[in-house]
């Protein structure tokens, strides 16, 4: 007996050594069928994606231009072995941030070649953009957090703003190193309980992502979009697009856009569904629970699989 679900997938930052052998991944990574998509991989990032994924270094593993193929890849195997493993209808798929490709790859709006393709060019953009920094805001309103990054980018060359929308608790902001320092410290000033600098040199979501996100626009368009046979939450609209010529200007905007996250998760909640995170790691079971959310299960939990069949 088949059931129905709402499919989300991580983004950056739920990357981890040994993604493959822990997730159970490997003998179908490996296989006949996937291993070409290994080898695409591979030749993209320059290195052999298997042994780095299992023995790294992890500095290589976590470089942007690295991370996002990697990442696409093994969360796009998480749901081949869902898919093939238990009988499940998805009504919804949706992805933080990087997410959006492995949703729009389930979805089969483009294949996981084109996808691999692309985010390893909008990693590279991601990477020539100016630096910056990021910085997550833990419990203070973001009515609060928004007005002070407001405030504080009068100058166009100290500029910050909110990035990740990912729970009522906690809002990440973006931007130039020194103001972010800044609005962080404002922030605490204000009440907010931590703030906690991301390891990242990059201003994900930001204004300072535009340049990138110009370049990136003429990736795109040597990629033919189809409309996916299941419904995607774009993180910007936090709706469905319209048409295949929506989906590479939804993909452009996201990356100096804030992702939606606390949105589209009280979208979610109102849909009854479980909620099944495909992919490495947990990052987004912790935001599901933050949103207030339950039902919701990992394909990297190890009881996943035991957990999930009293849906069928």
């Amino acid at each position: 007996m088949s059931f129905s679900a709402f499919l989300a997938f991580p983004g950056q930052g739920s990357q981890h050594s040994c993604m493959l052998s822990k997730g159970g991944l490997s003998k179908l990574a490996l296989s006949s069928e996937y291993s070409p998509v290994l080898e695409c991989c591979s030749d993209l990032i320059s290195h052999n994606v298997y042994k780095l994924i299992e023995e790294g270094p992890e500095e290589l593993l976590n470089q942007t231009s690295v991370t996002q193929p990697i990442l696409l890849l093994c969360s796009y195997l998480h749901f081949q072995k869902l898919i093939n493993t238990i009988d499940i209808v998805p009504t919804y798929y949706a992805g933080h941030s990087l997410g959006e490709y492995s949703a729009l790859v389930a979805g089969n709006s483009l294949s996981i070649i084109e996808a691999l393709t692309l985010v390893r060019k909008r990693g590279e953009l991601m990477e020539l953009a100016p630096k910056g920094s990021m910085s997550a805001i833990m419990g203070l309103e973001y009515d609060i957090i928004n007005d002070i990054c407001s405030t504080l980018s009068m100058d166009e060359n100290f500029h910050v703003q909110c990035a990740n929308l990912n729970s009522p608790s906690q809002t990440v902001i973006s931007g130039h190193d020194e103001a972010v320092n800044k609005a962080q410290d404002l922030c605490l000033s204000r009440g907010a309980k931590r703030g906690i600098k991301l390891k990242v040199s990059i201003a994900s979501h930001s204004k300072l992502m535009l340049s990138a996100a110009d370049e990136f626009q003429h990736a795109l368009e040597s990629i033919k979009f189809r409309m996916p046979d299941t419904k995607i939450i774009h993180n910007v609209s936090v709706n469905t697009a319209s048409s295949t010529a929506e989906i590479p200007s939804l993909l452009v905007s996201q990356l100096h856009l804030p992702v939606r996250w606390v949105e589209t998760c009280q979208f979610i909640s109102t849909l009854n569904l479980p909620i099944l995170e495909c992919g490495p790691g947990k990052v987004l079971s912790g935001l599901f629970k933050a949103n207030n959310l339950d039902q919701y299960f990992s394909t990297s939990d190890e009881d996943f699989y035991e957990k999930i069949k009293d849906y069928g």
